[in-house]
């Protein structure tokens, strides 16, 4: 977790304050409102379920939006009557509700939304969770995130005081700035405390260079190979060496991680060794003690070590999958021409090496970058 090193820094706001208003909003949603009382997630895959009533709770994504048609058409087909709800968040489009009137199940469901627009993912990290946002909005042209984002502004305002200052860069930031200040009430939170000083609003078409260049440092080496999602990573067999999958969560909670997150991959090879010893120390040091004192180890340390070597046992074989991974890639000669393409030097020793790379087929998305990263840095000349 990245902190300031100054001792007059500020604070951190309390975002467990968004956990919990989250969980009681989605309490009272599901249990008081729905009586919702078992919980799946959404898979795209046929329901098995002998309830006389479905609730979902989905992003409003038109590819979901058609699978809850097919499954009331199944329905319809096999003669089952239920009531079906839509929960959409943040919001619900009239997209979706035109492809459920395309599907025939428009009359067959009720909608409704849960405005509920931040996931804290650590102590100092909260987030939209919208992958779409980009693509539709700065590829496509459709600015219906924007209300989203502003939403957002709007729900950190009013839990955590007024801002002090917001700086924006870009066309989208200022829209959002705009569908913030419409959805703030004059006069709103005046008397609090504001916890938050300054606000910046950064499009992301102000720099493509840096997303397109490979990651160096273990929590983004580990994006790259297993895809975190929602603050979570889903370890396949490969990394737990059983026939098990395990999902962990990743944030400062988790002690391991926390010191090697934003280590260059090249250290932590090395930082695991040494914490692998240090926990092999941990342990011998129950020799040799009384009764006293192995009854105050087994219930003051014991438990804690146990979970710690379980988390160093995974993140030691996501290291090795990911050494495997990158060694196949040629991933030092790949920096050297990413390195090479932002200095602008050997450029044609480049454009041979991603030639090169496509022919052998390595990695589609690699390639794909490479030939991204050289348009944006020669202009569009060698495309």
């Amino acid at each position: 977790m990245a902190q300031s090193g100054r001792r007059d820094a500020p604070e951190l706001p309390d975002f467990s304050l968004l956990k919990r208003l989250a969980r009681d909003q989605l309490i009272y949603l599901l249990e008081q409102q729905h009586e919702v009382d078992k919980l799946y997630k959404v898979e795209l895959k046929p329901i098995v379920s002998t309830a006389d009533q479905l609730c979902f709770l989905i992003r409003p994504r038109i590819q979901t939006v058609k699978w809850i048609s097919d499954v009331v058409n199944l329905d319809k087909a096999a003669g089952r009557l239920r009531r079906y709800k839509i929960i959409f968040t943040p919001q619900k489009f009239y997209a979706c509700e035109a492809v459920l009137e395309e599907q025939g199940v428009f009359g067959d469901v009720t909608c409704d939304e849960w405005a509920f627009y931040l996931l804290p993912l650590d102590d100092d990290i909260i987030s939209l969770e919208l992958p779409e946002f980009f693509r539709e909005n700065f590829l496509e042209g459709d600015q219906r995130w924007v209300g989203a984002a502003g939403g957002a502004l709007r729900l950190i305002h009013s839990l955590y005081g007024p801002f002090s200052k917001v700086y924006g860069i870009g066309q989208c930031a200022k829209m959002v700035y705009e569908s913030w200040r419409e959805q703030v009430e004059d006069g709103e939170q005046k008397t609090q405390q504001p916890e938050i000083g300054n606000v910046f609003l950064i499009d992301r078409d102000v720099d493509f260079i840096t997303p397109l260049c490979s990651q160096v440092v273990y929590e983004g080496l580990v994006d790259d190979i297993f895809r975190i999602k929602c603050g979570s990573v889903e370890f396949g067999p490969e990394v737990t060496s059983s026939d098990k999958s395990i999902k962990v969560m990743l944030n400062s909670q988790d002690k391991v991680f926390n010191e090697i997150r934003n280590e260059h991959f090249s250290n932590v090879f090395g930082f695991l060794s040494q914490k692998a010893r240090n926990l092999q120390t941990a342990y011998d040091k129950r020799r040799g003690m009384d009764i006293q004192q192995m009854k105050a180890f087994v219930s003051e340390e014991l438990k804690g070590l146990k979970q710690e070597h379980r988390l160093l046992s995974l993140h030691i074989g996501a290291s090795e999958c990911i050494m495997k991974k990158k060694t196949k890639q040629d991933f030092q000669e790949l920096l050297k021409t990413e390195h090479s393409l932002l200095e602008g030097f050997e450029v044609r020793e480049c454009v041979s090496f991603i030639e090169e790379h496509i022919n052998r087929q390595i990695s589609m998305i690699d390639s794909l970058r490479l030939l991204c990263l050289l348009s944006l840095t020669e202009n569009g000349e060698y495309l």
